[in-house]
């Protein structure tokens, strides 16, 4: 059983910065596409970026490129994101995915439907 678990939430000002954390336990795979999503309240779930545990693949929505960084420590199972620059729109629930035995892409890396394990989620919150 694959779980994923987030941490790293919290509350800043605007312009401040936080990083969250996505560890997987009872993996077993060699690979996966990581994902990372946030959903504020009355919002569709948007993809933010995802890498790809296997390689080098690194793809961030245009709305974090500059700010987010994605990477990862697969000795630790764990991906993390730091947030620099945060902004109030970035205030959502942030959600770790995960995409075993497949290549990110470009094409799906955002897409909710695409992922098969998810997270319970962690609280982001930027204050102006």
């Amino acid at each position: 059983q694959v779980q994923l678990v987030e941490s790293g939430g919290g509350s800043v000002q605007a312009g401040g910065s936080l990083t969250l954390s996505c560890a997987a336990s009872g993996y077993t795979y060699s690979s996966a596409c990581m994902g990372w999503f946030r959903q504020a309240p009355g919002k569709e779930r948007e993809g933010v970026a995802a890498i790809y545990t296997g390689g080098s693949s690194i793809y961030y929505a245009d709305s974090v490129k500059g700010r987010f960084t994605i990477s990862r420590d697969n000795a630790k199972n764990t991906v993390y994101l730091q947030m620099n620059s945060l902004k109030p729109e970035d205030t959502a629930m942030y959600y770790c995915a995960a995409k075993p035995n497949w290549y990110c892409s470009s094409g799906s890396f955002y897409k909710p439907e695409w992922y098969r394990y998810w997270g319970q989620g962690t609280q982001v919150t930027v204050s102006s």
